[in-house]
């Protein structure tokens, strides 16, 4: 089996791979790791992650650089069936469109927008601060084999100023909750985002992790 990190330009890379790594060997799990943005690898490809750090639009750009890269990825997704999955700024690009810096068109895999968190009324009750940078739990509202073993007390780490505003709310398999509540896990047949960062989130992220290779 082969699990791919797609490199864009845009992803905290060398954390993603040590992330899996670790989750394979604990797992005794016999799984091929590829950092790649070519197309014949995306081809071969059983799994694969799209992590993102930085603004939407830049991240957009440097997928659409990339000549061919959306097409294989659409037909990876959509013709294939295999199973993906965004992570943060990764997890924002399948919208339809975010609006950081102006609007951007996304991938469209999921109906929504991606929008600012709207925590101004929030703010100084709270104390809060954006971006949103920290650890949170995640409520369940959908069960789904991505959160076996995993409860309310496991707290994954956050670092973000968007979230995914989803259109459907079949699509929102978790919430959290920061001055807002906001969707941190999306799903739609084989797509699962999340808009936290499991390669951060110590044990807590690698469950979620292992889920999602041994049931999608």
């Amino acid at each position: 089996m082969i699990l791919l990190i797609l490199d864009y330009g845009s992803g905290n890379i060398k954390s993603v791979y040590n992330s899996i790594k670790q989750v394979l060997k604990d797992n005794n799990l016999n799984y091929k790791i590829i950092v790649s943005n070519n197309i014949s690898n995306i081809n071969k490809s059983d799994y694969i992650i799209l992590p993102g750090v930085g603004s939407f639009g830049n991240c957009m750009e440097n997928l659409s650089n990339k000549p061919g890269l959306l097409d294989n990825l659409e037909e990876f997704v959509f013709i294939k069936k295999k199973p993906f999955l965004g992570i943060c700024v990764g997890m924002q690009l399948i919208a339809e469109y975010g609006l950081e810096n102006g609007k951007t068109n996304g991938l469209g895999w999921i109906e929504g927008r991606v929008k600012h968190l709207d925590i101004q009324g929030n703010l100084s009750k709270e104390k809060l601060k954006i971006p949103h940078m920290g650890w949170n739990n995640l409520k369940v509202n959908y069960k789904n084999k991505l959160f076996d073993k995993v409860n309310e007390q496991d707290q994954f780490y956050f670092l973000h100023s968007y979230f995914f505003e989803v259109e459907n709310i079949r699509n929102i398999l978790a919430s959290s909750y920061y001055g807002m509540s906001f969707p941190s896990v999306v799903c739609k047949e084989n797509i699962i985002g999340v808009q936290f960062h499991p390669e951060k989130s110590g044990n807590s992220g690698q469950k979620v992790l292992i889920n999602w290779l041994n049931n999608y």
